[in-house]
């Protein structure tokens, strides 16, 4: 088959690999029809995140038909068209039987990126995310082992376009998570920190339930031009506006919002020092968006952190947050949990995910769109492939 794979820093190819085969009873073939570049994918593709190895198969978006199940598969059959969540989960661990899928016990032979382990378990396995979270072949793919086959792929109807339900696989979840988190409701005022595919998915989601003011923070005007359009955010470029988190509290009574949510993560753009500092590998990640957040959001407020960290941080200002009375909410998303609740709305057309699309290209073109995406080229929001 043909699948995108990794060859080092910026260095992604489309190659021939052998086809997957079943190793486990309750394993599941799927034949690709759809599949994403993710922000996430993009740490990978700068070499940033650890234990990623030569010819790894990349992608964690990624839906398609059913081709062939373990004799041990009851819940899906040969022909079903299924959504892959990201997050492998067994769905009878400790963690599964909470609801908490992304601390699934059972499915990691990686150790996670946790830094002070002690003796705690690894996370859930991730399909395309290095060998820390369990080395599982992505869905860049033309055909893909889908591991646990009775808990992850999740069926959808004839009737809506792959575009309409592929994003139920990781960014519209992760999204609505974050809303969860920052516990938005009719009313509410909002900071999004970064217009990628997860900040639009949180703007979109945070406009469904209710929020009155959502505050979009980003470098890139074509990003910031869109979530007015369609979620009719108050938009904030951070190259004009260099405090935006000041911005937002004189917009807001000298209070701040109620919630914020970091969308951006550990590659944040931050200062001169943080950037001498992570090269050097004395911090792992940049504290910018969070200290934004924190200084944004109101006394009693939350801070939600969908965004991937990694290691440790440097001026996290936790004497402010302590101060101000802020929750933190924060992690991988426990995909399984809602998308029952996110198909109804996509359904209903409470939620147009496929309106972020901007690029549709072959899985042979997956390098090209993984450049154009890295350099926000075309104004690129978002690339679908098919295989």
């Amino acid at each position: 088959m043909r699948a995108l794979t990794y060859h080092g820093s910026k260095d992604v190819r489309v190659e021939t690999v052998p086809d997957p085969v079943l190793l486990e009873d309750d394993d599941v073939i799927l034949r690709v029809t759809a599949t994403a570049i993710c922000g996430s994918d993009l740490h990978l593709f700068r070499g940033k995140i650890p234990e990623l190895r030569d010819g790894d198969i990349l992608g964690h978006e990624f839906m398609g038909i059913v081709e062939d199940t373990g004799s041990a598969v009851t819940n899906v059959k040969t022909g079903d068209r299924v959504i892959i969540p990201f997050v492998i989960a067994c769905g009878h661990c400790f963690f599964c039987a909470k609801t908490q899928f992304s601390a699934c016990e059972t499915t990691n032979t990686g150790r996670g990126a946790i830094l002070n382990k002690k003796g705690s378990s690894p996370p859930a396995a991730l399909f395309g995310f290095s060998h820390l979270y369990g080395g599982v072949p992505g869905g860049q793919a033309e055909l893909v082992r889908v591991p646990k086959g009775n808990v992850g792929p999740f069926k959808v109807n004839g009737s809506l376009a792959d575009e309409q339900v592929l994003f139920l696989t990781d960014i519209l979840p992760t999204g609505y998570q974050a809303c969860l988190n920052a516990e938005i409701q009719p009313g509410s005022s909002v900071a999004i920190f970064g217009a990628g595919p997860v900040g639009l998915m949180a703007a979109a989601c945070a406009r469904m339930m209710g929020a009155a003011d959502i505050y979009m923070v980003d470098h890139h005007q074509y990003r910031l031009d869109f979530a007015q359009a369609h979620y009719h955010t108050h938009s904030i470029n951070f190259d004009d506006d260099e405090d935006p988190s000041q911005l937002i509290i004189d917009r807001t009574q000298g209070r701040g919002v109620d919630a914020s949510i970091d969308a951006v993560g550990f590659e944040a753009k931050g200062s001169a020092i943080e950037t001498v500092l992570t090269t050097l590998k004395l911090e792992a990640s940049s504290g910018e968006a969070i200290r934004h957040c924190i200084a944004a959001t109101r006394r009693g407020g939350i801070v939600s952190i969908p965004g991937v960290y990694a290691g440790f941080i440097h001026g996290f200002l936790i004497g402010d947050a302590f101060d101000k009375g802020l929750t933190f909410k924060m992690g991988q998303t426990h995909v399984h949990k809602y998308l029952p609740e996110l198909l109804e709305h996509i359904e209903n057309g409470d939620l147009r995910p496929a309106d972020i699309i901007t690029h549709r290209m072959k899985l042979e073109d997956a390098a090209e769109g993984y450049d154009i995406f890295n350099k926000k080229e075309q104004d690129c929001r978002k690339v679908v492939l098919t295989p």
